[in-house]
């Protein structure tokens, strides 16, 4: 091929032909707070303090011979060496023989660990074939339809008017806490939301029970029976889903449950490896698989679960992926799934809103009128960080 042809390939084209990617680099920026939000005491965590901020926060950057950079959410600094040692000049695309390596030297922690890296890789695949991640997954829809994921508890009447807003902005469904001392005190919210909403919005109720991967963890802990009570009870309310309603390995405990309830039970945004999710499936424990990105080994290891929750005939609904750059890697997901329907968006406003988080990129994939999350159509992810945000040096 001449140097004429050449110039006039596409992009992509032009980069099989130029020979394979070569990893050059793996860093870790800063990016600028613009304001502070505030706090919010959330659910899971009684007595704690959740932070909310316009930008913050950091982003890993993984580069390569041919100019291409690939993002993703910040790791931790003591895994970056780690990182650099097993990513640098080798292809991004060899992305199986990265995530055993990064599996065995740099898991890293849940949210800063490997698992961020796994998503730059792709995006920076996006990038080379020249397509948005989820074209490259199979493209099953266009538009992905959110949920609003409540953080705090407050009141039922707070809920409910909260509720109403929501449903008037064009949001489709929401997401309330259960997390009160007692049932009736859950029921309460969700019967007020419910009557402020009618049928008008999906609802979805979450007891965060499987925080921990022991026994014990903040707040009220469920048994057998109030999860079998409050199932019951959600039925007659017409919600959607029961979230984490046991602790996070009593598999068997969970399997009773589903079998003497109809409300679909979901959950295992904790639960980082494939085999627990098959110990799921072959026991019955979950209607809903719920694996988060950034603890169960970034997209690779959530493309394994989709393709073996669609295997059992079950639904795949992720984890929140961190509120930035994990949950644009759900929404691409969700898009190629068949079996999944909604993209969770932490949404709690004022404080809790999920736009300023949103503000550290230049193109923000935001929920629109109709309560749905139109793709990007960039290659890779499909979104860029906002340059006037980056900290140099």
């Amino acid at each position: 091929m001449d140097r004429r042809s050449f110039l006039l390939l596409p992009l992509a084209l032009k980069r099989a032909f130029a020979g394979r990617l070569k990893i050059t680099d793996v860093r870790v920026t800063g990016l600028r707070t613009v304001r502070t939000l505030g706090t919010l005491e959330p659910a899971w965590n009684p007595g704690g303090e959740m932070a909310f901020t316009e930008g913050g926060g950091s982003f890993i950057e993984v580069t390569t011979d041919q100019g291409l950079t690939g993002i993703g959410p910040g790791i931790a600094p003591d895994v970056l060496p780690a990182v650099k040692a097993q990513l640098v000049g080798k292809d991004p695309f060899d992305t199986e023989q990265h995530a055993a390596r990064l599996r065995y030297y740099a898991r890293g922690m849940a949210y800063r660990g490997s698992a961020c890296v796994d998503i730059a890789l792709w995006d920076l695949i996006g990038k080379a074939c020249g397509q948005p991640l989820y074209k490259l997954f199979g493209g099953a829809k266009d538009k992905v339809t959110a949920y609003a994921s409540m953080i705090r508890l407050s009141t039922p009447e707070e809920r409910a008017e909260l509720a109403r807003k929501l449903k008037a902005e064009g949001w489709k469904a929401i997401k309330l806490r259960l997390h009160h001392e007692t049932l009736r005190e859950d029921i309460r919210t969700v019967e007020a939301v419910r009557k402020a909403v009618g049928d008008g919005m999906v609802i979805m109720t979450d007891a965060n029970q499987a925080q921990a991967s022991g026994n014990w963890q903040p707040g009220v802990l469920w048994d057998l029976r109030r999860a079998i009570e409050t199932a019951r009870e959600l039925e007659r309310l017409d919600c959607y889903w029961l979230e984490e309603p046991l602790p996070r390995y009593a598999f068997d405990h969970l399997a009773e449950l589903n079998s003497k309830v109809e409300i679909a039970i979901a959950g295992g945004e904790n639960n980082p490896g494939l085999h627990e999710f098959r110990q799921m499936l072959e026991k019955g424990a979950y209607d809903i698989l719920q694996p988060e990105c950034l603890v169960a080994e970034g997209i690779t290891g959530l493309r394994k679960i989709g393709a073996l929750a669609e295997l059992y005939g079950k639904e795949m609904a992720p984890h929140n992926g961190g509120r930035y750059i994990g949950v644009v890697a759900h929404l691409h997901l969700i898009a190629s799934w068949p079996h999944a329907r909604y993209l969770e968006v932490l949404h709690d406003p004022p404080i809790g809103d999920y736009r300023p988080a949103f503000a550290i990129f230049r193109n923000p994939p935001l929920v629109g009128a109709d309560g749905a999350v139109e793709m990007p159509q960039g290659a890779g992810l499909g979104v860029e960080i906002d340059p006037d945000l980056v900290l140099k040096g």
